[in-house]
C-alpha cells in the first residue's frame, strides 16, 4: 500500500521544491494556468475522496490526506488554492453522501482512487516536474 502512495507523495514533494508554475502576468495581462491545471484539479478531487474513504475505513494513513492537500495548497499558492480546495471538497463530499460505514464497495473505490492518483501524480511529475 505504501508503494502505491509514493507517486502522490513524490508529486507533493516536487511541487513543494519547485513552487507553483503559472504564466506570468506581464503588462497587466492575466496569468495563464499551468498546462497541468486540469490534472492537478482531478488529483485534488481524488485526494478528497481518499481523505474521506481512508478515514471511514480507519486506514493508518487517514490523517495524512488532509495534510498532503494542505501542502499542495501552500505550494500552489493563493492563485489556485480556492479551486484546488473546491475540487478536494467535491471529492470528499461525494463519498460522504454515499457511505456511512466502510464496505467492500468503499474498499474497491479506495483501490481505484489510489491507482488513479498514482497515475495522475506520476504523469504530472514526469511531464511538468523539473
Amino acid at each position: 500500500m505504501m508503494r502505491r502512495l509514493a507517486p502522490i507523495c513524490a508529486l507533493t514533494a516536487a511541487i513543494l521544491l519547485t513552487g507553483p508554475v503559472s504564466g506570468s502576468a506581464q503588462d497587466g495581462a492575466p496569468s495563464r494556468p499551468p498546462a497541468y491545471e486540469a490534472d492537478l484539479m482531478r488529483l485534488a478531487e481524488v485526494m478528497g475522496s481518499l481523505a474521506f474513504l481512508r478515514g471511514l475505513c480507519e486506514a493508518d494513513d487517514a490523517a495524512q490526506w488532509p495534510e498532503r492537500m494542505q501542502d499542495l495548497l501552500e505550494a500552489e499558492g493563493p492563485e489556485r488554492a480556492e479551486r484546488l480546495a473546491g475540487a478536494y471538497n467535491r471529492g470528499y463530499a461525494a463519498f460522504a453522501l454515499t457511505y456511512r460505514r466502510c464496505t467492500p464497495a468503499a474498499e474497491i473505490a479506495i483501490a481505484r482512487f489510489l491507482e488513479e492518483g498514482d497515475a495522475l501524480a506520476g504523469m504530472i511529475a514526469t511531464r511538468y516536474g523539473n
